[in-house]
């Protein structure tokens, strides 16, 4: 049988609404107000620059706020390179560790919101009792009740449990713990980006010492070339032995280049290795090739105030602000008066049969109120405790927006300085190359000696080495660059 609450008991109920509309104590959260600068971060000299010297193709940096695609990656065309990534972003225990953390995130935010809302409990039972009479002063018994009477009583109810959030402190709870599911979210991304980065640099960095080996088998071809040609012409009389031991000497230099590039490119497998979840000797990376990762035909130039919004470190400093902003509210509302409403319904009956009917049930509501009187300081030293803890998460999210600014910064002007560095190097390669070509042929003529033709091989070698490795650095800035700007984050869920 329903019994409704008398009108007497919706009292209680209306305060109860009334209290939960009040505004929260503590400081509202304001996200900082970004840079209002609207210049990229390419000095004047370089924006009126001429296009970067002959010998290579120059990358075009594309306009400010230019989308990029989402897998950057994928703008170095490489099937191999791609792949690897999918992999290490599958595979990675740094990528689970961050999906954990945010699930935990989740979690913690859905039990603030539950602690907002009603808790209802039920509760059933039965006991056996027996009265002793004598102790209410009926020695003898009642008519009926010649002894102490056994009897059996069940019981079946349930209570609604309401929290008044009359100052927030839930509330405030909840928003803090939106702002962490936030932190954690972007924690997540930036691991995502941070992650693919690494494979890449790791790749590039695979790609450069293949060709630098590469290079230097073909300086040790030559070497031997060389040290050919001086025996041959000290047996014909026409050269010193000191030039078939120069040459010879040479090469002996030029051999010990290979076993550290070997070291480096095992260093570098196992790296990968490591970042794709896998033990070395468990997985071996493709050949990269530097011929396989061509340059895309634009990079990224983010305004300051665009990177703000798109940087998941600067998003996540930003969140983590906001919830030392809530805490604030939290500690705040600890100072009032804790409110609550309660209400329940019990029914008690000797017989089961009897537990729905009306004379037995029983039904009581309470408003109830707790509010501190002494403490000892300590809830208004934790007010102050979560305002510093503000106070900090600012300051972090101030020294994360500037030093973002200055990595963007630092490798735009390495982009523009590694193509004037490749197209020095490939012209320092042709130079070498043609001088070689010279001496060798004056050498062949008779027109000079075979020193000439050492240093100018020696030449060419340092310069084939350095187009290699300017290759590699400008390809290794490029894939930073996406990084640092924040392009090609994963799915925001």
């Amino acid at each position: 049988m329903k019994n409704p609450i008398p009108p007497r008991s919706a009292a209680p109920l209306l305060i109860a609404a009334l209290l939960s509309g009040c505004a929260a104590v503590g400081p509202d959260f304001h996200a900082p107000a970004p840079l209002t600068t609207a210049r990229d971060y390419r000095s004047d000299a370089d924006r009126a620059a001429t296009p970067v010297p002959a010998g290579t193709t120059p990358v075009v940096l594309s306009e400010p706020g230019e989308a990029v695609a989402r897998d950057w990656w994928t703008l170095f065309p490489s099937k191999d390179l791609d792949s690897v990534i999918r992999l290490a972003l599958a595979a990675n225990p740094e990528i689970a560790s961050a999906d954990a953390s945010l699930d935990a995130a989740r979690a913690e935010l859905a039990a603030a919101r539950g602690a907002e809302l009603p808790e209802v409990s039920a509760n059933a039972g039965v006991s056996q009792n027996r009265l002793n009479l004598a102790s209410f002063g009926f020695g003898g018994g009642l008519p009926g009740f010649p002894n102490n009477p056994e009897f059996s009583l069940y019981s079946l109810g349930g209570a609604v449990s309401f929290p008044l959030d009359a100052f927030g402190l839930a509330r405030r709870g909840t928003e803090g713990a939106a702002a962490r599911v936030e932190a954690a979210r972007h924690q997540r991304d930036a691991a995502w980006l941070t992650l693919t980065g690494q494979v890449a640099t790791q790749a590039v960095t695979l790609a450069v010492l293949r060709e630098e080996l590469a290079q230097t088998d073909a300086i040790l071809a030559d070497d031997r070339r060389t040290v050919d040609l001086a025996e041959q012409a000290e047996r014909a009389g026409g050269e010193a032995h000191s030039a078939g031991v120069s040459a010879s000497a040479q090469l002996a230099a030029d051999q010990t280049l290979v076993a550290p590039l070997k070291k480096q490119l095992d260093v570098a497998r196992h790296a990968l290795a490591v970042l794709t979840g896998h033990a070395p000797s468990d997985w071996t990376p493709p050949d990269f090739d530097l011929a396989a990762l061509p340059l895309p035909q634009s990079l990224p130039v983010s305004l300051p105030s665009e990177l703000v919004h798109q940087r998941p470190d600067i998003l996540a400093a930003e969140a983590r602000l906001h919830a030392a902003t809530a805490d604030v509210g939290v500690a705040t509302a600890r100072l009032y008066p804790n409110l609550s409403f309660t209400a329940q319904m019990t029914q008690g009956a000797l017989k089961p049969g009897n537990l729905f009917n009306a004379p037995a049930n029983a039904y009581g509501a309470a408003l109830g109120a707790t509010a501190p009187l002494f403490d000892g300081g300590r809830l208004r030293a934790g007010v102050r405790g979560a305002d510093a803890r503000r106070q900090v998460a600012l300051a972090s999210y101030q020294q994360t927006v500037l030093r973002a600014f200055g990595q963007v910064a630092d490798l735009m002007q390495a982009v523009q300085r590694d193509q004037e560095a490749l197209a020095a190097q490939k012209a320092a390669a042709d130079r070498s190359a043609e001088t070689l070509r010279l001496n060798r042929l004056a050498y062949g003529a008779g027109a000079t000696g075979l020193f000439p033709v050492i240093d100018a091989s020696r030449q060419l070698s340092n310069a084939r080495l350095g187009v290699a490795r300017a290759e590699g650095q400008l390809r290794l800035d490029a894939m930073a660059l996406f990084v640092a700007t924040g392009r090609g984050l994963a799915h925001g869920a």
